[in-house]
């Protein structure tokens, strides 16, 4: 039987003082049902020796907003269906892993590899959670400053879709989420579609605000002896609630939002040369810096936002972005090297991804002719909502939101 560091060790001589440390970093995001597959994307990826990128038709809809009126007298005017195209790229990853065997001198017939398969997998869970955040993070930075359909299509998805409630000013609960909140952010992504929102994966800052005003409701189970136990799955307005630390933050300055006078602490703006200024007063020149959009005149009421951490929580659909393992020709390959440091193994590991979002394309850039780094996939340019050149599709059926709050 193949030993990695081809070593067994006795757990009683030396499991007392060595201990793996467990893996703490959660990964819940590539673990949920949001992951999805592309059956016709994976048959055309799949074949080891070919496919780096694929476009794959997206059929569009029929229309029945414009049904003719039949007054007896009026041609029937016919109209057809767009299909559009998808692109998806494969990303692949490989790693290894050495050990010395000079351990192999306090050995004791206990195989190692069951230890090294279970860290295997989790850190596989931890490559696919940065692949997909950095899939998040490029769609998010889709181009939105030109007159092109697509991005026109990526300046709406980019505003319909992100509920920044970082600039909300007054009580001591400005700005963090509420009762209100998801149910606002996926009504302003998908309108009357929003059910297409199944789950919701946030920081445990956010989760315990939640939790502190009692709107995380947790699932519970009964047990063999008929007694309810509390799971630690959680649902807010009805969406599962994913927990994960991975999810970014932003450390933003202090700046000055536009308020009203009955605001809390507002301040009144006064010219820079007056004199007497109050405790309720601020010179023009002292309100910087200010949130985007917002110039100051003398005359408005402010308010000051201390410098925070922003969170961001994503609310997605059930398979709405693909990353779907297709496998490599040689996914694990064990070497011995008996020169080396007296002797050495390597375990090396091998994977190939499919990646895609549903309703969004891959647009492959030149640069990319092997497979598709996090770099790549971050990258905004190289994504676009599927459109015809014409028209785009409604971002309303992309079942991607994201909140940003500051807790």
């Amino acid at each position: 039987m193949a030993k990695f560091d081809s070593k067994s060790f006795n757990p009683q001589a030396f499991g007392a003082y060595v201990k793996r440390i467990p893996n703490v970093t959660k990964n819940e995001l590539a673990k949920s049902k949001a992951i999805g597959t592309n059956e016709q994307a994976a048959a055309a990826l799949s074949n080891q020796t070919g496919s780096l990128y694929a476009r794959i038709p997206y059929f569009g809809r029929i229309s029945g907003s414009t049904s003719q009126n039949n007054d007896g007298a009026t041609n029937i005017e016919s109209t057809n269906t767009t299909t559009y195209e998808q692109g998806f790229i494969t990303a692949s990853r490989m790693d290894s892993w050495t050990e010395k065997s000079f351990s192999k001198s306090i050995t004791a017939g206990v195989d190692f590899m069951d230890n090294v398969a279970a860290q295997v997998g989790d850190y596989k869970l931890e490559v696919k959670q940065s692949m997909l955040l950095s899939v998040l993070k490029g769609i998010y930075s889709m181009k939105t400053t030109g007159t092109a359909v697509h991005e026109k299509a990526a300046k709406k998805f980019v505003e319909n879709h992100t509920y920044d409630i970082t600039a909300e000013f007054g009580d001591n609960e400005a700005g963090l989420v509420k009762a209100t909140t998801l149910n606002k952010a996926i009504q302003k992504a998908s309108g009357d579609n929003k059910n297409i929102f199944k789950l919701v994966i946030m920081h445990s800052e956010v989760a315990t605000n939640l939790e502190n005003m009692k709107l995380l409701k947790y699932m519970t189970y009964t047990d063999g002896d008929g007694i309810e136990r509390e799971l630690a799955l959680a649902t807010w307005n009805g969406r599962l609630v994913l927990i994960d630390d991975n999810m970014p933050t932003a450390d933003v300055e202090g700046f000055y939002v536009k308020t009203n006078s009955q605001a809390a602490n507002a301040l009144q703006i006064v010219a820079n040369d007056a004199t007497n200024v109050t405790s309720t007063q601020i010179k023009l020149e002292d309100v910087t810096p200010t949130i985007t959009g917002f110039t100051p005149v003398v005359g408005d009421y402010v308010g000051y936002i201390e410098g925070h951490t922003a969170y961001t929580s994503y609310i997605l659909g059930e398979g709405s972005i693909v990353l779907d393992d297709i496998g490599d020709e040689h996914p694990y390959e064990m070497s011995r090297d008996p020169k080396t440091n007296g002797g050495q193994d390597t375990l090396y590991v091998r994977d190939r991804y499919i990646v895609g979002v549903d309703g969004i394309s891959f647009e492959k850039p030149s640069s990319i002719t092997a497979s598709a780094s996090n770099t790549d996939l971050a990258t905004g340019t190289n994504w676009n909502i599927i459109n015809d050149g014409v028209n785009a599709i409604p971002d309303k059926a992309i079942a991607i939101a994201r909140v940003i709050s500051r807790g």
